[in-house]
C-alpha cells in the first residue's frame, strides 16, 4: 500500500525557490510547490511504507535552510472531475 502525505515547509526568507527545487528532486516527491500563507513550500510525496516516509523527512529537516517541517498523512483521496473524466476517456 502506498502512503501518501503532504508536507509544509517553512524555510529562510529568499531560499524558497531553491529549497522547492531540491525537494522535487528528491525521490518519492510527485510534485513541490511554493505557496503564500504561513508556510513557504508545499510536497506531495508517495512513498511504500512509514518508515521511507521519516527517512525523507530527516533528509528535509537536515537541509540548512529549512526551519520547520508539518506532515499530514492523507487518510483518503477522492480525483476531481477532471480528472475522473480524463481516466474514464
Amino acid at each position: 500500500m502506498v502512503i501518501k502525505a503532504y508536507v509544509l515547509f517553512k524555510v529562510n526568507s529568499g531560499t524558497e525557490k531553491d529549497v522547492c527545487k531540491k525537494i522535487a528532486d528528491l525521490d518519492n516527491v510527485l510534485d513541490a510547490s511554493i505557496i503564500y500563507g504561513e508556510y513557504d513550500i508545499i510536497a506531495r510525496v508517495a512513498v511504500p511504507e512509514l518508515t521511507q516516509l521519516n527517512e525523507f523527512l530527516d533528509k528535509v529537516r537536515s537541509m540548512p535552510s529549512v526551519i520547520l517541517t508539518s506532515t499530514m498523512i492523507v487518510a483518503q483521496e477522492y480525483k476531481g472531475r477532471n480528472r475522473r473524466e480524463a481516466l474514464n476517456a
